[in-house]
């Protein structure tokens, strides 16, 4: 399967299930594993590419993963949408309303793929849901969260399970001193393991970026915050 870095270009690993009533795309790695993550994706939904590409990634450093239609059914945001209406679809696509979901991943994990250990990492609008999931569900053991939106969830820092926060330093939607107010908060009330990392000179997006999008100057960067991202799972699942 696809390993890490820029070869982007060999096309999904997994297929697409039916659980419940919710779509999922899952990648299993070549020898079986009781551990598995939860890739909750952004924005443009659960088939974008890139997203899919980190499913695989997961899969080939040796876990199940499963990217979910989180916004179940609706529509995704497309590129070509006008902003102005950004945040009226929003309204209708909350990542604290994921709940449901998850319980229904959980027992499709545990039932069908033996999964005893579960993660979850998740870019932008999911990596705001990860902190939501790590506030409040006792079933997973850690999350990575990818560039998430902090303005979702930024009075609540009482993690229940250790939490790794990537951030890039020039991100147009989430500015440092968010940042620096949620590192604040963490020290103050958080009793896990947890890290907030900001990558220099990135932007938004860095670390799912697809191969033709990849600077030279920022491809060390987008490694490191892959590696980052693996190692944090290897040490808590």
């Amino acid at each position: 399967p696809c390993g890490i870095g820029d070869r982007f270009d060999c096309g999904g690993r997994g297929q697409e299930v039916q659980v419940e009533h919710i779509k999922a795309y899952v990648c299993k790695p070549p020898a079986s594993t009781d551990k598995a993550v939860i890739v909750i994706h952004d924005i443009f939904g659960w088939q974008l590419p890139n997203t899919r590409y980190m499913a695989d990634m997961l899969a080939a450093n040796g876990y199940v993963a499963i990217c979910p239609d989180f916004f179940v059914g609706q529509e995704a945001w497309k590129p070509s949408n006008d902003w102005a209406s950004f945040d009226d679809w929003l309204k209708t696509r909350n990542a604290a309303k994921i709940d449901k979901e998850v319980d229904v991943i959980l027992k499709y994990l545990s039932e069908q793929c033996g999964a005893k250990k579960i993660g979850v990492i998740g870019f932008c609008w999911g990596g705001a849901a990860v902190q939501h999931l790590m506030l409040k569900n006792p079933h997973l053991k850690t999350g990575v969260s990818l560039y998430g939106v902090i303005r979702f969830f930024e009075d609540r820092s009482s993690l229940l399970h250790p939490t790794f926060f990537i951030f890039a330093e020039k991100d147009d939607y989430i500015p440092l001193e968010q940042v620096t107010v949620l590192e604040q908060k963490l020290k103050q009330n958080c009793k896990v393991d947890y890290q907030v990392k900001i990558y220099p000179g990135q932007t938004h997006g860095f670390v799912h970026r697809k191969r033709e999008d990849i600077n030279p100057q920022d491809k060390p960067y987008i490694e490191e915050g892959r590696k980052d991202m693996i190692n944090w799972l290897n040490k808590y699942l």
